[in-house]
């Protein structure tokens, strides 16, 4: 399937989200999502502390690694990310995700993780402020705004997050930034239009891939979605 281009000819990229997936029959979602034209996955650790669940660890990053050669968006929901990057690098993952509200200084974390030759993104929570991470602009592969209060899938998409997409996008563009503006939570076929016409460029998307349906019907809509949404940003 081909992957459809954004305005300034940005990639629009499709995550299918791991956490929402059959854990019985994982290697068979993997290999459904990426037959339904998947350009990456997304896995999300928790640790318990930063946010009250707890989910994967670096031994479940290998398995999918050894499983697909789709890149790996591995989103560090830890009070310490610092301490598990090289061991998540180790793992498989690609792009490295850390919380700008979490312990671990942030440039020393950005540091490490393209050290250890990982693609390095910053994730904020709906109620931390652009403001705190846009000082890292320029170091930055990948923006993560939540859609969602991070630690548990299955949420519905707060609206008032799209702000700060189109602040970042523009803030990226007037840089000179190729980094990609990803959304995660509540991600569907209604919310990812309004969330690419705000900017955004990578997708993660849980139960609307795999919860209910085919999923390569499920990744067919959601990409529709996402290339109606570019067209409307670009009008």
């Amino acid at each position: 399937m081909a992957t459809p281009v954004s305005q300034g000819g940005r990639r629009l990229r499709l995550a299918p989200s791991l956490l929402s997936a059959d854990f019985a029959a994982l290697g068979d979602a993997i290999r459904a999502a990426e037959a339904a034209g998947a350009d990456a996955f997304h896995l999300d650790v928790m640790d318990g502390h930063f946010v009250p669940n707890i989910s994967f660890g670096p031994a479940l990053v290998a398995a999918v690694r050894a499983r697909t050669k789709r890149p790996l968006d591995v989103h560090l929901m830890i009070e310490d990310p610092l301490r598990y990057v090289e061991a998540f690098r180790k793992a498989g993952a690609d792009t490295l995700v850390f919380h700008i509200e979490a312990r671990s200084d942030p440039m020393v974390v950005i540091r490490e993780g393209h050290r250890l030759g990982a693609a390095v993104g910053a994730a904020i929570r709906p109620d931390t402020p652009l403001s705190a991470v846009e000082p890292l602009f320029d170091h930055l592969d990948q923006v993560l705004v939540m859609s969602v209060h991070p630690g548990f899938s299955g949420q519905k998409f707060i609206p008032d997050v799209l702000p700060k997409v189109r602040a970042a996008r523009e803030r990226l563009d007037a840089a000179g930034s190729v980094a990609d503006i990803s959304i995660d939570g509540g991600v569907t076929e209604e919310t990812a239009v309004d969330a690419a016409a705000a900017g955004a460029t990578f997708f993660v998307c849980g139960n609307s891939a795999f919860v209910g349906g085919d999923i390569s019907e499920n990744l067919r809509r959601l990409r529709a979605s996402v290339e109606r949404g570019a067209a409307r940003a670009v009008r």
